[in-house]
């Protein structure tokens, strides 16, 4: 079964993505990634003008139009996301020295991270 929404909630929940997205690039637990790709998504469904919006980002464009036609990553790019998730798991770890079960769960949650980026089709 499949539940439609109305188009301005898949906006708004585009644009939700969009800013969690953005606040994913300097909070290390947040994933940036799936969020401008779940934004591209309802995008998709709603609206032409922001979809083509993303898909135009000199930043984000060429990544997406290659998500949104192949499903796939280069390899560049994950390798590029792995570094991202190994500086910035390793600051947190870094700033948690005091509270050694913290940086531990860090350390799984980054384990995770990468496995998920590693396992991306190229």
């Amino acid at each position: 079964m499949r539940i439609r929404l109305p188009n301005h909630l898949l906006v708004i929940l585009g644009w939700l993505c969009i800013a969690l997205g953005a606040l994913g690039v300097v909070l290390p637990l947040l994933p940036t990634t799936p969020f401008v790709i779940l934004a591209l998504l309802a995008f998709s469904k709603s609206s032409p003008k922001y979809h083509q919006m993303l898909l135009a980002n000199r930043w984000l464009g060429p990544v997406l139009q290659q998500w949104e036609s192949q499903s796939t990553v280069a390899r560049s790019i994950k390798y590029k996301a792995m570094l991202m998730v190994v500086i910035t798991f390793s600051i947190s770890i870094y700033m948690l020295a005091h509270n050694s079960l913290l940086q531990l769960m860090l350390v799984v949650l980054a384990c995770v991270v990468l496995s998920i980026i590693w396992r991306l089709k190229e």
